[in-house]
């Protein structure tokens, strides 16, 4: 059994760590992964404050062993950036309704009927997705609840890590360059996560295997890094630990669980994409995120205009692939974000035994690796 310096700080017993995607991770997902022996983080991006406290309590009932949540924390959202003019002189903000028209003319063409409200959005009492109060609010959760671990997928938690460490909680940080590894060891952060260009979702412009050893060699003296991006199997664990990390943050690899928050195209998106499937667009949530090609992908590479800053692209976007989603069309409008490695995923399975596979194919590697060089 490969044991390195993430189980001891997060208690595990293999060094791998569930992903938190979007609100793919489930906390039936995360349980299910924490139960077998890793660390199951559980996607809370799209999730209010409502929302969040009953992942938490599921994920409480279904495991006793340690979980976490990922959420996003933007610094251009927070600090005000994403609202200044666009570089043609209108605020983004401004642009949203003849956007939505774009979007309601896409769903029109394609015969889908918009969604409505209370489906686009589960929480329209609450604070604005993706906004700097949404983003405050999940915190305040994630710190009254007292989660073991919490994970940035966007920015620096560093405003709130001395709450978070007063309850306990490790910390970790997605990163996406050496640059921003060193941003963020200052504030306190416990683990970092080097996730490269391979990685589905808000990823790197650095490939994995160049982004890994750098920041290991920048940072890895004062806190373990975990490997992320394109590993779905156990010789990508083990090549991520070669490089120096002490785990990994494994997530399209989970996408085609059974207990993944995905609609049955999405999880035959993954089953049926190859190596070539996914690219790189601002069109579900402003921010550059690798994901399966798509009508919706299309539709804004074809288009004369940009998406939109976070948080308003969301704002055009979620009411359209919601629409996409209730009609049974996500499969070929709304396959959803994965990463480059999701050409080795062949089935939806249990998460149990994708967890299995993967610590097998680990040790194994490991195992031949070192007999191969004591020859």
């Amino acid at each position: 059994m490969t044991r390195t310096a993430i189980c001891e700080l997060f208690g595990i017993e293999h060094p791998i760590l569930l992903a938190g995607m979007g609100t793919a991770s489930t906390p039936e997902l995360a349980a299910a992964v924490s139960n077998a022996g890793g660390l199951g983080i559980m996607g809370a991006a799209g999730l209010g404050p409502r929302g969040l406290r009953d992942w938490i309590a599921r994920c409480r009932a279904l495991t006793d062993k340690p979980f976490g949540i990922d959420t996003l924390l933007p610094a251009s959202v927070r600090r005000g950036a994403n609202l200044k003019p666009l570089s043609n002189g209108p605020l983004p903000q401004d642009l949203v309704p003849q956007y939505r028209a774009m979007a309601a003319g896409f769903l029109a063409d394609e015969g889908i009927q918009p969604a409505t409200d209370d489906q686009i959005w589960p929480e329209p009492d609450g604070p604005p997705m993706f906004s700097k109060d949404f983003f405050e609010a999940q915190m305040d959760v994630i710190i009254e609840e007292r989660v073991p671990v919490y994970a940035s997928g966007l920015g620096s938690p560093g405003p709130w890590i001395e709450r978070l460490h007063a309850n306990g909680a490790k910390v970790l940080a997605v990163v996406g360059t050496v640059r921003h590894a060193r941003q963020v060891v200052p504030d306190g952060i416990d683990a970092i996560v080097a996730q490269g260009h391979d990685g589905g979702g808000h990823n790197s412009p650095i490939g994995t295997m160049a982004l890994i050893p750098q920041v290991v060699d920048a940072v890895g003296d004062r806190v373990p890094v975990l490997g992320a991006g394109g590993i779905v199997d156990g010789r990508g664990i083990a090549a991520a630990l070669m490089l120096g990390a002490s785990g990994v943050w494994v997530g399209s690899a989970f996408l085609a669980s059974e207990e993944a928050g995905l609609f049955d195209g999405q999880k035959q998106a993954i089953v049926d994409a190859t190596e070539e499937g996914t690219t790189v667009s601002r069109a579900v949530t402003g921010k550059p995120a690798r994901m399966i090609q798509s009508k919706w992908t299309k539709f804004w590479e074809e288009s004369e205009h940009e998406p939109l800053p976070m948080p308003f692209q969301t704002q055009v976007a979620r009411p359209a692939l919601t629409a996409a989603n209730l009609a049974g069309r996500s499969q070929e409008i709304n396959p959803g974000f994965a990463g480059q490695g999701i050409g080795m995923i062949k089935a939806v399975r249990p998460a149990a035994a994708i967890m299995a596979d993967l610590i097998a194919g680990m040790d194994e590697t490991l195992d031949a690796r070192f007999k191969a060089l004591r020859g």
